[in-house]
């Protein structure tokens, strides 16, 4: 199957990480600090100690990765974190992914993060992933449907062509 990379793997991504799991695909999750790597190993994923904030740190988590889902639209911070997170850092963090094996990427626009924030960075990962030819989701603001959302717009990103 397929290896995917959740960045911002909490409780929502180790959920999505059982069902990916379950599913036979590889989960590679993110976590920016160490104390978190047990749940996540738990949840059946490869724990990475990566912070979105410093997109360098995420570099090698990319590696043989076929679908990143960035699940950072309940991420913590200050308003100016927040923003950054969801624009200059998500426009560096999609600029590495060009020279990739990533064929994918799910976006998270809802959560507890200003609306205002996901819809504009919504609107970035669209302009960017059109123009680099790089197919994405971006997940809508139903959360009693995210899990079953989420799964349906990776294997939409899987799907041969």
């Amino acid at each position: 199957m397929a290896r995917i990379l959740v960045v911002g793997c909490g409780c929502r991504g180790q959920s999505l990480a059982r069902e990916l799991r379950t599913a036979g695909h590889a989960v590679r999750g993110t976590t920016r600090g160490p104390a978190r790597r047990g749940d996540i190993d738990a949840a059946g994923a490869e724990p990475y100690l990566g912070d979105p904030d410093r997109v360098g740190t995420l570099t090698a988590a990319l590696d043989g990765v076929s679908v990143m889902c960035l699940l950072l639209g309940s991420a913590t911070g200050t308003h100016d974190q927040l923003q950054a997170l969801h624009s200059t850092r998500l426009e560096m963090l999609l600029q590495r992914t060009i020279d990739t094996t990533i064929r994918g990427i799910v976006y998270e626009a809802t959560g507890t993060i200003d609306t205002d924030i996901l819809s504009a960075g919504a609107h970035l990962l669209e302009a960017k992933c059109d123009h680099d030819g790089i197919p994405y989701r971006v997940l809508g603001d139903e959360p009693s449907h995210w899990l079953a959302e989420t799964l349906t717009a990776i294997e939409a990103l899987l799907a041969p062509i």
